[in-house]
């Protein structure tokens, strides 16, 4: 089971002004326009909601923005409050604004607070054990021994190179390791770098964590609501990967940047999947990681050209179905310490496998129906067994006998089917 806890306990504070935000006033100025434009009629504390930032640095901009008329009060909100509205000329200015960047999500984290909070929730001050590995596997039979390899790695936290035949489980391995670490991060919605406002929170790889656990003592120092509490994160990219993706992506329509992968899977794992069929050869894609794997710091192009050295502190996992002497030199091999061959089960497991699949699918196998499998589709064809064999070929059973309505038994006739179907192309 994962372990809920932030890292090292790293909570950021709220700031309580611009200076402990560490963002220039103009920055946060065109924040509060833009906000503003898009939610007319606003409260000065749902737009300080919004940003992230204490309402009384939002309604000092706000009441500044009064005295250059370029704000009104619609009328009288609680707590003091007013509902603001953008004048002609307040919107003129927003409209400007948005021409440069449309972005106005959560105010921004300076690199410089970025990069201390990476120092404090690396996964190398996480140190796994054996029982964190088997929870990290558990909706796996992953036998010791691999675990046994595995280990070291995951306590290393910086590279590992999985490689063997396809279908035995790598990209699921890879999927999970990070589990192993157990604690949640603190991530930032978006970074301030360069003179660039860059997003890192990715819903479609970062899954948020509620603060229901905080202890009562931390509940008085409030939560910097630029930051959102999260799973460690894991990133995988496959065959897709471009070289573009790993520096700063720019949306010049919307104005926007958007961090690269290695920036979101900070505190987490990065997993390049079918290493060696990307649009690149492999040796440009391996010496892009170089520097980061040996001093833990990534060079990163900003829009214009300009580099910003970033932290690179996840563990990068490399998986491929080739051979990994055919894809890279030994001088790399020896950056990346720790290489696991993933090899095809034993009969045993395999057996293992059949039985737990059908147990899972609801599935009662007839006696003697596993030995044919083995010996009749397998030994006799000089087939290879294979990690996800047991569960395809169970799910084909499940799915036949559904559709025809039988009772879910695996016999003979039932496994010659489902092997004709299934390796019909393999």
């Amino acid at each position: 089971m994962e372990d809920p806890r932030p890292a090292r306990r790293f909570r950021p504070k709220e700031p309580r002004d611009l200076q402990e935000a560490g963002l220039p006033d103009g920055l946060v100025e065109g924040l509060v326009a833009r906000h503003l434009y898009n939610s007319p009629g606003a409260s000065g504390r749902a737009l300080a909601h919004d940003i992230g930032l204490r309402p009384r640095i939002v309604i000092r901009i706000l009441e500044d923005f009064k005295m250059r008329r370029l704000v009104v009060h619609r009328s009288a909100a609680a707590m003091g409050d007013f509902y603001y509205e953008l004048t002609e000329e307040g919107r003129e200015m927003a409209r400007g604004l948005l021409k440069d960047s449309r972005y106005a999500g959560p105010a921004p984290v300076p690199l410089s607070q970025y990069v201390e909070s990476v120092k404090l929730q690396a996964i190398s001050t996480e140190k796994p054990k054996m029982p964190q590995l088997r929870g990290a596997f558990a909706d796996l039979n992953v036998p010791d021994s691999v675990l046994n390899r595995i280990g070291p790695a995951v306590t290393h936290g910086k590279g590992l190179f999985m490689y063997g035949p396809p279908g035995n489980g790598k990209t699921s391995l890879a999927e999970r390791i990070t589990r192993a670490y157990g604690s949640t991060v603190y991530l930032p919605y978006a970074i301030y770098a360069g003179g660039h406002i860059i997003q890192v929170f990715d819903p479609a790889v970062h899954v948020p964590v509620d603060e229901s656990d905080v202890q009562p003592g931390q509940r008085g120092e409030r939560l910097d609501r630029r930051w959102i509490r999260c799973r460690r994160p894991t990133v995988i990219v496959g065959g897709e990967l471009t070289m573009d993706a790993l520096d700063v992506a720019y949306d010049e329509v919307e104005g926007i940047c958007e961090a690269p992968i290695q920036v979101k899977a900070n505190c987490g794992t990065l997993v390049i999947d079918d290493f060696g069929r990307q649009r690149m050869q492999p040796d440009e894609l391996l010496n892009r990681w170089i520097v980061p794997l040996e001093k833990q710091v990534d060079f990163i192009a900003l829009p214009g050209g300009r580099k910003e050295a970033f932290p690179f502190e996840c563990l990068l996992v490399f998986s491929t179905n080739m051979e990994p002497k055919d894809l890279v030199d030994e001088a790399f091999l020896r950056r990346i310490p720790y290489k696991l061959e993933i090899t095809d089960p034993d009969e045993s497991t395999f057996r293992a496998l059949l039985d737990s699949q059908c147990r899972k699918l609801g599935m009662t196998m007839e006696e003697g129906v596993a030995d044919y499998l083995i010996s009749t589709h397998f030994r006799a064809r000089g087939r290879p067994m294979r990690y996800c064999h047991p569960r395809d070929l169970m799910l084909q059973v499940a799915n036949l006998r559904r559709f025809r309505e039988e009772e879910p038994v695996v016999d003979r006739e039932a496994i010659d089917e489902a092997v004709l179907l299934y390796f019909s192309l393999l």
